[in-house]
């Protein structure tokens, strides 16, 4: 069950909250009282690092997305459907930032109402029912989508719909296919053209394919070049449109495009962007922005649409000051430059952490994938719960994610700085340092100077953490991390975050 800190008292959420609710280091919650740009102190005035945080974009509590939302709701807030400027004005900073063909906005106040207002645009587009997702995928937590988030519903008791065709997901690391194979684009994209093929064979018609830009609950996946450009190719064949969820990489984390689909080139633009969570830093605000055509067939089918406080004025001046900050604050090229810097920070911790698979990512969108066994990419499960709590008690706040739970996520605030980079890795090594030190995992570099980063499998692999022939850990006195023998058989229960 979930519990709080109150008053330094523990108490059962479940009596008053909802008990499926899982916070964050459940087995050992913090209570945050306050935070500011990448930090977040707790009730003690503890400071924490934020390297999670996507939704606190520009930096949590920004003393100008807290003056416009005051002078917004001082002056007016109220229902969508009276006129106002700053919707108008929001609709048009927005649209210049995509290509020119997504010019129609509609706004909602979270993430997952955008999707399911996609989910509705690409079937009343043609009038087709089947959705396209992929493995892994989560697009939201209503029941529309749910159906189409295999990251929820293979976690319960539901079958699969049957409107619902679910692709592998493009992961050339721990994937069907891999960084080895030939051509993994067009492998991937055909088994999509593979599902619409069996679908259409079975009296079945292709409303949309829908996928993060990249996938993030999926651990912090990057498609290959030349993916989406397939897949859409095939979709549009079948009638069908492309939804590119950005609620969780948009907003120019990616550091070099303001947008992460723009990472595919400019001959790949989607018939529908989903946005929502960076877009009003924290603030309730949403948006779906999607084609003249697609939007027309829409309003054609005689259905109204109205969303009562998307896009209401408070909102608007909050996303407007959101925008401002992002260019005045040059937080894209702060993404690309601190996101590098940490990513040759995390590739030589590769090189000497035997239980660091892969680094993948772009911008402040990176993730950290633990291997138990470098050759055979044996997930490490519990040892990525064991080092994201390890990380708190450091006073650095992570995740882990993916299939298996064992991807370490880094989404921090924009303004997150080469010196939070240094901090966070050197906890990092330490933490992995007692840990491999600890179970008899092999700490030297297992990459060999001819081996690409990833092209090529290591040589050797360290042996298997958690097994029933570790290594004594008398023989290594060191207690820097807290580590001891008998903590390390308590690994695998860790509670998930």
């Amino acid at each position: 069950s979930c519990l709080f800190s109150l008053n330094r008292t523990r108490f059962p959420t479940e009596k008053l909250l909802m008990p499926s609710c899982k916070v964050f280091f459940a087995d050992d919650p913090i209570k945050i009282v306050r935070a500011q740009r990448q930090y977040m102190f707790d009730e003690k005035g503890d400071q924490y690092l934020d390297c999670i945080s996507n939704v606190a974009h520009v930096g949590h509590c920004h003393p100008e997305v807290v003056k416009a939302a005051l002078k917004q709701m001082e002056l007016l807030n109220t229902n969508s459907r009276f006129l106002h400027d700053s919707i108008v004005e929001y609709a048009k900073r927005l649209s210049a930032t995509l290509p020119e063909k997504l010019s129609v906005c509609y706004f909602t106040n979270s993430g997952s109402e955008a999707n399911d207002l996609a989910l509705r645009l690409a079937r009343q587009y043609r009038g087709h029912q089947d959705v396209i997702t992929l493995d892994h995928a989560y697009h939201g937590h209503l029941s529309s989508l749910i159906e189409i988030s295999p990251y929820k519903f293979r976690k319960g008791k539901d079958i699969k719909k049957e409107f619902v065709h679910v692709a592998p997901h493009p992961d050339t690391y721990r994937g069907k296919y891999r960084e080895d194979h030939p051509d993994p684009a067009s492998a991937y994209a055909n088994e999509v053209k593979k599902i619409i093929e069996d679908a259409h064979n079975g009296g079945r018609k292709i409303a949309a394919f829908i996928a993060e830009s990249m996938q993030s609950c999926g651990g912090q996946i990057i498609p290959p070049a030349g993916y989406f450009q397939k897949v859409a190719e095939y979709v549009h064949g079948a009638g069908g449109v492309f939804i590119a969820d950005e609620v969780q990489v948009g907003f120019g984390r990616v550091g070099k495009h303001f947008w992460s689909f723009q990472m595919h080139g400019e001959d790949f633009v989607p018939d529908i962007v989903t946005m929502g969570k960076p877009i009003g830093n924290g603030h309730p605000m949403a948006c779906v922005v999607t084609t003249r055509e697609i939007a027309e067939a829409f309003s054609s089918s005689g259905m109204e649409y109205f969303n009562t406080y998307g896009g209401n004025p408070v909102s608007c001046a909050v996303g407007l000051t959101v925008l401002d900050i992002i260019e005045n604050e040059d937080l894209q090229r702060n993404a690309t430059r601190v996101g590098n810097y940490l990513t040759e920070l995390l590739n030589k911790q590769k090189a000497k952490h035997t239980l660091i698979g892969d680094i993948r990512g772009f911008g402040l969108f990176i993730g950290i994938d633990l291997v138990k066994d470098q050759q055979k990419r044996t997930p490490a499960t519990a040892e990525a719960q064991h080092v994201i709590y390890k990380m708190k008690e450091k006073r650095v706040l992570l995740s882990a994610d993916g299939p298996h739970r064992n991807v370490l996520k880094i989404k921090p605030p924009m303004c997150f700085t080469e010196e939070d980079a240094e901090f966070m890795v050197e906890q990092l090594d330490g933490i992995l340092t007692v840990l491999e030190e600890a179970t008899g995992a092999r700490t030297e570099s297992m990459i060999s100077a001819k081996t690409p980063c990833r092209a090529k499998m290591p040589n050797e692999a360290h042996s298997e953490l958690l097994s029933d022939g570790c290594t004594d850990t008398k023989e290594n006195p060191s207690k820097r991390n807290g580590l001891h023998a008998d903590k390390l058989s308590l690994l695998s229960q860790r509670l998930k975050t």
